[in-house]
């Protein structure tokens, strides 16, 4: 297993954060809102986003890294290909790594979940 979290794993560019959001869906946990769409690239891709309306910019960082390093531990639990831009609501400033696992990881398993049963249904 490789755990690492390369640029090629990332969303960059402005056009991709604003083409997943507008054609992407949503899905919703306490702290975080993911929006997700099949991937553009043969990888799974990440985007984080957390508006200064989380809080300064010391909590807005640790939240970005909570999230980078969940995603570096659980991106093979996601099945298929993916982009996600994952957006933190402002309930989730002063949130601990125990929490932001278990939020995420809840989400993960709905997007596979909703693709699953979307997927079963068209056939």
């Amino acid at each position: 297993m490789k755990f690492s979290f390369t640029k090629a794993s990332r969303i960059l560019k402005r056009t991709e954060y604003i083409a997943l959001s507008r054609e992407g869906k949503k899905i919703h946990s306490r702290y975080f809102l993911a929006i997700y769409q099949t991937g553009s690239t043969h990888r799974n891709r990440i985007g984080i986003t957390v508006t200064k309306k989380v809080g300064n910019a010391v909590t807005r960082n640790l939240i970005k890294r909570y999230v980078r390093e969940f995603y570096r531990l659980n991106q093979q639990c996601l099945q298929g290909v993916w982009d996600i831009n994952i957006i933190a609501k402002k309930q989730a400033a002063g949130i601990t790594f125990k929490t932001v696992c278990s939020d995420l990881k809840k989400l993960f398993k709905a997007i596979c979940f909703r693709e699953k049963k979307s997927r079963s249904k068209s056939c």
